[in-house]
């Protein structure tokens, strides 16, 4: 329950609570992994039981997919739904410009595939998530298992040209074995503190060969949700230039918050 939370869910959950109400009937919506997208997941699961909300969702990861069936959610595939009205994923980070760093799930492809082929991309947060300038949450380069050693000497030769602090890549491990993502490659995390030109370092990143994606988010996002600790929310739209703040209330909702999984 709600009282049994931190700061920190409390605030993830508001803001996953505001963003599922832009989710309609006969939407086609692209679902985020990791923490703040799990409680996304949770609160569609309610609306589909309580108030027979119908839409149809596109997991980005496996581990979404399992929990959006599991809360009796309508899962699709991508190229089942063809094209997105929105999606609705986390970030982690965010800049006054809503670029973003995303990957620290391990799902950066897919997640920015289903971002990409939407109408409308809403990040949820926290306000930790907010940063002056991307960078100090090590970026998640997706790369093929095949010698990504040598793409891995690749990557730090060339961020010697790039606009950044740090140059350390190191590979993502699970306990003693090499992460493995959906689609079966390794991810490099590249140690950077701050980047000067984002835009730039996602383009050159992705001609690197054995490179598949970055966790780059270059004018993508289009909104972002930023719950707090106190229950209140704030909405900024980079489009229209707007910032609504709202507050919404906690309640104790039965089975919302049990055995909840990301």
């Amino acid at each position: 329950m709600t009282g049994e939370l931190s700061p920190i869910d409390k605030a993830k959950f508001v803001a996953a609570r505001r963003a599922a109400e832009l989710v309609e009937d006969g939407m086609r919506v692209g679902l985020g992994t990791g923490s703040t997208a799990a409680w996304l997941v949770r609160c569609l699961g309610e609306m589909v039981r309580e108030d027979g909300l119908k839409f149809r969702g596109v997991p980005t990861s496996t581990r979404t997919a399992e929990l959006a069936r599991r809360v009796g959610l309508n899962v699709v595939s991508l190229d089942e739904a063809r094209w997105l009205d929105l999606t609705i994923d986390g970030a982690d980070e965010f800049d006054s410009d809503l670029n973003l760093i995303k990957g620290g799930g391990g799902a950066l492809l897919q997640e920015k595939i289903v971002a990409t082929a939407s109408d409308h991309m809403v990040v949820i947060s926290d306000i930790s998530k907010e940063v002056e300038t991307l960078g100090a949450f090590p970026l998640p380069v997706e790369v093929v298992p095949f010698a990504w050693q040598t793409t891995q000497a690749l990557i730090e030769e060339t961020l010697v040209s790039m606009d950044v602090l740090g140059r350390a890549a190191t590979l993502r491990m699970n306990g003693h074995v090499p992460y493995v993502t959906d689609e079966g490659n390794h991810i490099l995390d590249l140690h950077l503190s701050r980047i000067g030109n984002a835009r730039q370092l996602a383009l050159v990143l992705n001609q690197i060969p054995g490179v598949v994606e970055n966790g780059l988010f270059i004018d993508i996002c289009d909104t972002v949700v930023i719950g707090y600790g106190d229950g209140r929310v704030e909405t900024r739209d980079i489009n229209q230039g707007t910032v609504e703040h709202d507050r919404l209330d906690f309640v104790e909702t039965e089975n919302l918050f049990t055995d909840l999984a990301d």
